[in-house]
């Protein structure tokens, strides 16, 4: 079963509210107009038994009742009347009962006693119609036994009138709510034009086009928010998928050149027999090109994992001095080799995964020897501030031009790729230094100014974390 669409849900509703208010606001009426046509009928039974209370009280009763019996008939005024006159012995003197109705037992009113609304019964005919009745008694003048009046009324007419007015509200409101249900899915429909256009926008938008945005300025104020929002989204997916298809020409750049290096020398190793040595220097050059093609595949298996490890890292207090002094001990031979030393400064700790710091840091250390002067010094730092530790390398050498700091952390990234051999560098080893302190929350931090450039490791401390 399909689901209804919000034009026709909005049209459903729009008209049960309208039908439900105009139900409500004829249900007052009704009820208001029943109350009054009670009142009027209970009023006219106590008017209509006054009235003949009155004239058996000055006239001789039972002389008016045996000459003029039809004067009685003419007083109820209809055929859904009752009147019934009885003498004291409970003998009845006159019985006006065109219905033939069964005389209904009440208590009457004491002579002396004035007729009030209250003293109204009221009843139900066998079929269902209100029939309201009361009884009074009415004293004789010169010392005649007194007389007993009962008199009642079927109230078909009301009912009739009743019923018609409350079937008129019903098809009133039916009829009306229908038309309110038409308009408001015609409206509706109109009203959904922005909808339709946003819905056509957003499907020609593919792989091709992520640089198209929706427009904002004919769409209402209530879509505002959606659109800012997938705008955004929008932008978000072209960043990503332009630094996607940007890694990817980098990696397949990256891996054409030891690929094509091997493949060459394969090529002219082969073309004619060559002695021994010469078939263990290829072995050993092609040996280190496939080694530069490992640790790249490893480094880009390792950024792949660190995405979205944010979760997934075991956070631990982490010594800093105890760190400095392991990655001192690791690149003792590498300095001594450069002819640079290594030395650290300061203390604390801070909460991060203890083997990623520990690779964030080495990266540092290692590009900090490789681009240091020989005869300088590397310092690794470590400092509190106010709302993270500060973790720094330090190396003296070539200052970075300010245009390339920002493009340090970017994948297979080289300031400047003749200093080294190409199978000791991939480009990654900064990039694995901004994932691991993206997913501890951190950021990294470049500064380099007359020969001297600091790496900065950026914390957040355990009480603002």
């Amino acid at each position: 079963m399909s689901r209804l669409s919000l034009t026709l849900r909005l049209a459903i509703l729009l008209a049960c509210f309208a039908f439900g208010a105009m139900a409500t606001l004829g249900a007052a009426l009704y009820f208001g107009l029943k109350a009054q046509l009670s009142l009027r009928d209970d009023a006219a039974l106590v008017t209509r038994v006054d009235q003949i209370r009155t004239l058996l009280q000055d006239s001789d009763a039972r002389e008016l009742i045996r000459d003029k019996p039809r004067l009685f008939e003419n007083m109820l005024g209809n055929s859904e009347s009752l009147l019934v006159v009885r003498a004291g012995s409970g003998a009845a003197l006159i019985t006006v009962n065109p219905g033939q109705r069964s005389i209904p037992e009440v208590q009457p009113i004491s002579a002396d006693a004035a007729l009030k609304l209250d003293d109204v019964r009221h009843g139900q005919a066998a079929d269902g119609t209100p029939f309201i009745y009361m009884g009074a008694n009415v004293r004789i003048a010169g010392g005649q036994p007194p007389l007993q009046v009962i008199s009642g009324r079927l109230l078909s007419e009301r009912t009739r009138i009743l019923t018609d007015y409350r079937n008129s509200i019903l098809a009133f409101c039916t009829v009306t709510s229908a038309l309110i249900a038409l308009l408001a899915f015609f409206l509706a429909q109109r009203s959904m034009a922005p909808l339709r256009r946003l819905t056509e926008q957003t499907a020609a938008i593919s792989v091709g086009t992520l640089s198209s945005r929706i427009d904002q300025h004919r769409a209402p104020a209530e879509l505002n928010a959606a659109i800012i929002q997938f705008n955004a989204m929008l932008d978000r997916l072209e960043r990503g998928f332009t630094h996607l298809k940007q890694v990817s020409a980098d990696m397949a750049h990256e891996l054409r050149t030891p690929i094509g290096n091997m493949l060459g020398q394969i090529e002219v190793g082969l073309g004619k027999p060559r002695n021994m040595d010469y078939y263990q220097h290829l072995a050993g050059s092609n040996y280190e090109e496939l080694q530069r093609l490992s640790n790249m595949i490893d480094n880009m298996l390792f950024l792949a994992r660190t995405e979205h490890a944010e979760e997934a890292i075991e956070r631990t207090d982490v010594d800093i001095a105890d760190e400095f002094r392991r990655v001192g001990s690791y690149f003792e031979d590498v300095t001594q080799e450069r002819g640079v030393s290594l030395a650290w400064s300061g203390s604390g700790t801070l909460c991060a995964d203890v083997t990623l710091f520990r690779r964030a840091l080495a990266n540092l250390v290692a590009n900090a020897v490789r681009h240091a002067q020989p005869g300088s010094e590397i310092l690794m730092l470590a400092s509190d501030e106010d709302v993270h530790t500060a973790v720094q390398v330090r190396n003296v050498g070539e200052t970075i031009d300010p245009s390339q700091i920002g493009k340090l952390f970017d994948r297979f990234y080289r300031v400047d790729t003749s200093r080294q051999r190409s199978s000791e560098r991939s480009g990654l080893g900064l990039s694995i230094v901004a994932s691991i302190m993206q997913i501890h929350g951190g950021r990294c931090h470049v500064a380099s100014a007359e020969g001297v450039t600091v790496f900065s490791l950026l914390f957040p401390r355990r009480q603002a974390a």
